[in-house]
């Protein structure tokens, strides 16, 4: 992706001081998409957490997944959340189903024109956005 949908001087996103999303930053640097799988329920499950959702195992893995979902909701806010994205409303948000992973759903900005229509239940992918030291994970419209 050449140019970025997010402008610079966005606070830098960062791993907790426990270090339990780092697998899922090192993914998104690598192009790849990670979540949580438990390991003795098979469950799938974002955002990170110690223990499954499911079972309450302890015994969690990071799997790498196919970007691919559908969105299950979204929003346009018009005014900005933070002084760098002042020009840059409004914008749309999804909430992201995978449904081969169990329904987990994740956030995260449609790329395009805010003023697109946005489908619920349309099928989007993953777009990995590089900026410095850190990669976000946006979506886009997949054509049927």
């Amino acid at each position: 992706m050449s140019e970025t949908y997010l402008p610079h001087g966005l606070p830098t996103p960062s791993t907790a001081p426990d270090g339990l999303a780092e697998p899922y930053w090192q993914g998104t640097r690598e192009g790849k998409l990670r979540i949580q799988k438990c390991k003795g329920c098979g469950a799938w499950q974002w955002g990170p957490e110690w223990i499954c959702h499911r079972c309450h195992s302890f015994d969690l893995g990071w799997e790498e997944i196919r970007g691919r979902g559908r969105i299950y909701s979204y929003q346009k806010p018009h005014h900005p959340v933070h002084t760098a994205l002042s020009d840059r409303g409004p914008y749309v948000i999804v909430l992201v189903e995978l449904p081969e992973y169990g329904n987990v759903r994740m956030v995260g900005n449609l790329l395009g024109d805010a003023r697109q229509a946005v489908p619920i239940g349309a099928p989007v992918e993953a777009v990995f956005e590089p900026h410095d030291g850190y990669t976000l994970v946006q979506w886009r419209l997949v054509s049927t």
